[in-house]
C-alpha cells in the first residue's frame, strides 16, 4: 500500500505514521504537513533516518489542489488518511478564520485532488466535538446518528469539513469513511494541550491553570488505540459510513490534574483556577457500539497505564517539548472580560 497521511507531523498523525510503518513493513508512507504551530518534524526525525526507503515527507497545504494531485500521482497513492486540521479550541477563539480555512476549505482541496486522481480509498478524521456537549448528569451519549450541534469555531470548522467529505461521497462517489474520536493523549502531543501542558508545568513547578468549571468531563483514549481503530476502518469499514471511536472512560480536568501531580510527586498547591474560555463545553461521551460490534475494535491501553506512559514520556523527552514552548500562544488565565 502507498499511503498519504496529511497532518503527518502533528500529534495523532505522527503516531499513526509510526504505527503504520511498524505494522506493515511492505508499505510506503508519504507524510504531508504545512508545519503550522503544532506540526513538528522532530516527531518523526528518527523515522526519517531508519525508514528512509519507505517514508517521505513533503511540506505543503492541503488546500493546494495542484500539489496534492501531483503527489497522489507521483507516489501512486492508493489510500489517504486526513489528520490535517487546526485543532485547539482556545486557539480557535483567538483566530477563527485560520480554523475555517484549513478545516473546511483545506479539506475541500484535499477531496478535490482525490476526486481528480480517483484515489481508491480516503479516510477523514473528525472529532466528537461536532456533536456539541452533554449535561454533566445526562445519561446520554453521542451515537453516529446524533445531529451535529457545534458550539465553538473549532467544532464548527470540523463539522463543516465533515460535510465537505460527505458531499464528495454523495455527489462524486469518492470512497470515503469518517471517524469521530474521543480526546486522545500520548507522546508527541503539542504542549499547549491539557495533559502535556500540565505535565510540563508540573515538571517545572509552575502553576497548572484549571478552568473554574474543572468538573467538566472528557472521554479519553490512548493514541495508539485510535490508530488501530483507523486501521480497521480502512480494512473493513463500510464506504460512506461514520464511526465513533471512544473508550468509555470519562475523567474531569480536576481528576486529570490530580493524576499528573501524583505521578510526578508534585503538590496540589500547583493547581490554580482561571476563567473558563468562551464556549467551554461541559461533557463529551461517544457511543462506540458500532465500531466494536461491526469491526471488532476495542481499546487495549487502560487509562491509568496510558497516563503513566504519557507522563513518563514527557519526563524523558524534554528535548522534544521544551523548544516548542516558545510557540505557545494561549494564556488560559486571560479569558476574563473577553
Amino acid at each position: 500500500m502507498n499511503l498519504l497521511v496529511t497532518g503527518g507531523a502533528g500529534f495523532i498523525g505522527s503516531n499513526f505514521v509510526r504505527y503504520w510503518l511498524d505494522r506493515y513493513p511492505d508499505d510506503r508512507v508519504l507524510s504531508f504537513d504545512l508545519l503550522t504551530y503544532a506540526g513538528n518534524p522532530a516527531s518523526l526525525a528518527d523515522v526519517a533516518q531508519r525508514r528512509a526507503d519507505r517514508y517521505t515527507f513533503v511540506r505543503g497545504d492541503i488546500g493546494n489542489v495542484d500539489l496534492l494531485e501531483h503527489l497522489l500521482a507521483e507516489h501512486r497513492i492508493d489510500t489517504v488518511v486526513n489528520f490535517a486540521a487546526e485543532s485547539h479550541n482556545s486557539r480557535g477563539v483567538l483566530d477563527p478564520a485560520a480554523f475555517f480555512r484549513t478545516n473546511v476549505l483545506g479539506t475541500q482541496g484535499l477531496m478535490e485532488a482525490c476526486r481528480r486522481q480517483e484515489t481508491p480509498r480516503v479516510h477523514h478524521v473528525s472529532t466528537c466535538e461536532v456533536f456539541g456537549d452533554l449535561d454533566l448528569d445526562s445519561p446520554d451519549s453521542f451515537s453516529e446518528e446524533h445531529p451535529y450541534r457545534p458550539r465553538t469555531p473549532y467544532n464548527a470548522s470540523k463539522a463543516g469539513g465533515d460535510f465537505v467529505v460527505r458531499s464528495y461521497h454523495e455527489t462524486f462517489h469518492l470512497p470515503v469513511t469518517i471517524s469521530t474520536c474521543a480526546n486522545n493523549f500520548g507522546p508527541y502531543q503539542f504542549p499547549e494541550k491539557l495533559i502535556p501542558l500540565f505535565t510540563a508545568n508540573a515538571i517545572d513547578d509552575r502553576p497548572l491553570p484549571l478552568y473554574r468549571t474543572s468538573e467538566n468531563r472528557r472521554e479519553w483514549l490512548y493514541v495508539t488505540d485510535h490508530c488501530q481503530a483507523i486501521d480497521l476502518i480502512l480494512k473493513k469499514g463500510k464506504i460512506g459510513d461514520l464511526y465513533n471511536i471512544g473508550s468509555g472512560v470519562e475523567q474531569s480536568v480536576e481528576q486529570i490534574t490530580e493524576r499528573i501531580l501524583s505521578l510526578l510527586g508534585k503538590p496540589e498547591s500547583l493547581k490554580t483556577y482561571v476563567p473558563d474560555r468562551p464556549g467551554h463545553d461541559r461533557r463529551y461521551l461517544l457511543d462506540s457500539t458500532k465500531i466494536r460490534r461491526e469491526l471488532g475494535w476495542k481499546p487495549e491501553v487502560e487509562f491509568e497505564e496510558g497516563m503513566r506512559r504519557t507522563v513518563d514520556w514527557y519526563v524523558a523527552h524534554e528535548d522534544w517539548w521544551r523548544p516548542l514552548q516558545q510557540r505557545l500562544a494561549v494564556q488560559e488565565g486571560s479569558w476574563g472580560g473577553k
